[in-house]
């Protein structure tokens, strides 16, 4: 349903996410097949979950089911997903990522498959195995390639060898930083920042209120930052404190490890809050809105905090609602 009223208000794309649950490439290519415009992406496809070649495969495949509308987002997971779920060890993540996304971009340009890096060797060495290529024409050549990255190295290598970043806990009064060390990257290839698509997911809760509005995002941030990854290694808590919330990120950590949970959410800094989601009447989205085109956003994937279908629906209009009276940018969820 909200697919579909996306689509029928002219948003441009929505996106599904997989961790250890359902899997975006099933949610997406069903989705494509109720809806006749909206572009589909994977927020993220998970790079330990699948070989390179796989997923050419599905890309390539739900591009083709859905008339060229498929956008393929990729991700390493975390450590805990990488090893505990996918039985992966997650050493060296950025130099597998490189590797990974250069043999999905032989396979759906329907190159032969030849491949000697440090971790894939296609065809394996001293047995039957023969390079080969996609066994059929989809209907691009090239299909929209984004990375999901949150630490500097990330960064840099999402603007060196992807289409697109997707982004979590965007700032716009921090942006800057993030986009220069992109930015960097497009430098190594040779590209500018021209073309290239920023999609922060972004929460959004329309209301009078804006604390209280700001009330239902609490929980999702604190997970992020106290509970996704470990105590030595979690990416969103090393994000808040690059970003000025260090004392905040420690506490959130210590007292969601701890299972105290709803005093997590409560130390998660409303400033934080308001900076990172789109909060209050639809005014006052609007103006939050020209803040992130300002800083650099191209889409922007609403995240919708809703109880019900109707009322996420609802969400989806008054935001489009927002983005008119801003005046900037194109629809995103």
């Amino acid at each position: 349903m909200l697919a579909q009223e996306a689509d029928r208000l002219g948003y441009s794309v929505v996106w599904a996410a997989e961790a250890y649950g359902s899997d975006s490439p099933s949610i997406l290519a069903w989705i494509a097949g109720q809806t006749s415009r909206i572009d589909v992406g994977s927020a993220v496809m998970q790079i330990p979950a699948r070989t390179p070649a796989a997923t050419a495969m599905t890309a390539a495949t739900i591009d083709a089911c859905s008339g060229g509308r498929f956008r393929l987002g990729l991700g390493v997971s975390g450590p805990q997903v990488s090893e505990g779920w996918h039985g992966v060890r997650f050493a060296k993540p950025l130099a597998r990522t490189r590797e990974f996304v250069e043999i999905v971009k032989l396979a759906i340009g329907r190159q032969t498959v030849e491949f000697h890096g440090e971790h894939y060797e296609l065809p394996l060495p001293g047995g039957p195995g023969k390079a080969l290529r996609l066994s059929f024409h989809p209907p691009r050549e090239h299909i929209p390639i984004y990375l999901a990255a949150v630490g500097p190295k990330n960064l840099e290598l999402a603007g060196e060898i992807a289409d697109g970043w997707l982004a979590i806990f965007y700032s716009p009064e921090y942006a800057s930083e993030s986009l220069a060390t992109i930015a960097k990257g497009r430098g190594k290839a040779g590209l500018t920042l021209d073309g290239f698509d920023v999609v922060p997911s972004v929460p959004v809760v329309i209301g009078d209120d804006v604390e209280m509005c700001a009330e239902l995002v609490r929980h999702y941030a604190a997970l992020y930052i106290g509970g996704m990854g470990s105590r030595e290694k979690n990416f969103y808590n090393e994000l808040a404190v690059r970003m000025g919330y260090g004392e905040a990120a420690a506490k959130i950590q210590e007292l969601y490890l701890a299972k105290r949970r709803e005093e997590a959410a409560a130390a998660v800094p409303m400033d934080f809050i308001d900076q990172t989601s789109l909060l209050g009447p639809k005014e006052r989205v609007a103006a939050r809105l020209r803040d992130f085109a300002s800083a650099g956003v191209t889409t922007l994937c609403v995240s919708l905090f809703a109880p019900d279908p109707e009322s996420g629906a609802q969400t989806l209009r008054d935001v489009a609602d927002a983005l008119t009276l801003s005046g900037v940018g194109d629809l995103g969820e």
